[in-house]
């Protein structure tokens, strides 16, 4: 939502400041500066990353106009789901996981937002599953950590293409311009006022591919950046909950540890965990 605010922004300050000074909006439409650019970007693009990348990309700088999925409720949700999952182990025994891992019970344990999150869902479940075999607590945590160190590697791609993107548009702005210059060249013939408005739109070429890069792709790519560090936060306190429940830590010290591991600005009171569990125990 505030990269749908922050583009309003952009673009008000930008057209208000130039018809303020006495610019005229309409020179500014310049449609086939448009298609050189944002053609020659996309092809770039398409070009210069593979096919998963791609749709990782569109998904995820899309992704940036909707909220975080890793908010203040999410944790929360985490929160209670381990120590639900805890206090199963606790009293049935890790044997007893085999019936929820690949079953419906799961849902049993955790809450639809998780569920939801295939990702996320399927990094406990493997790590559950390890832990069904009897895995000892230093082995499954360095697999966590390998398996993480992965996923923040593929995390990266997408961010490095919209970067690439990025750095690119100015280029292809030039190019735009440079084509109009062209244009105006070899329209010598013309009157003052006719090659004026050809040099104009020559240079509504270079503006376009610096407004594009720096007011409108590079910030998602700063908030593509923030979200997976975001998400990789949420896998590291789950990581946490796997290995206290691995190590037989208690439900309730199971979810102190995890909460440590939550941001500041997102990690729920100990009050407000102590109210969730006492109402989810009620619930039970």
């Amino acid at each position: 939502m505030l990269v749908i605010v922050g583009y309003v922004v952009i673009i008000g300050a930008i057209m208000g400041g130039f018809i303020g000074g006495g610019g005229h909006p309409g020179v500014l439409f310049q449609p086939f500066e448009f298609v050189i650019i944002i053609g020659a970007a996309v092809g770039a693009f398409v070009c210069g990353n593979s096919l998963p990348v791609i749709k990782a990309t569109l998904a995820e700088a899309t992704g940036t106009l909707k909220a975080a999925k890793s908010n203040k409720a999410f944790y929360l949700e985490l929160l209670l789901s381990f120590n639900a999952l805890s206090s199963k182990i606790r009293k049935e025994g890790l044997l007893s996981l085999e019936d929820i891992i690949d079953g419906p019970e799961i849902e049993t344990i955790f809450t639809p937002s998780i569920i939801k999150d295939h990702h996320l869902l399927e990094f406990i479940r493997d790590n559950l599953r390890l832990m069904v075999t009897g895995i000892e607590a230093p082995a499954l945590e360095e697999l966590m950590d390998q398996a993480l160190e992965t996923h923040h590697e593929d995390g990266h791609a997408p961010i490095k293409a919209i970067k690439g993107l990025a750095d690119g548009m100015p280029a292809f702005g030039i190019v735009a311009a440079v084509l109009g210059v062209v244009h105006t060249m070899e329209s010598v013939s013309l009157p003052p006022a006719e090659l004026g408005k050809l040099i104009a739109a020559a240079l509504v070429g270079t503006f376009l591919g610096i407004l594009l890069a720096y007011g409108f792709i590079s910030p998602v790519a700063n908030v593509m950046e923030e979200r997976l560090e975001g998400a990789g936060n949420v896998y590291k306190c789950a990581q946490k909950g796997l290995l206290c429940c691995a190590k037989a830590i208690s439900p309730t010290m199971t979810a102190e540890y995890m909460r440590a591991m939550i941001p500041s600005n997102l990690r729920p009171s100990f009050a407000e965990l102590d109210e969730q569990l006492k109402a989810s125990k009620n619930k039970s």
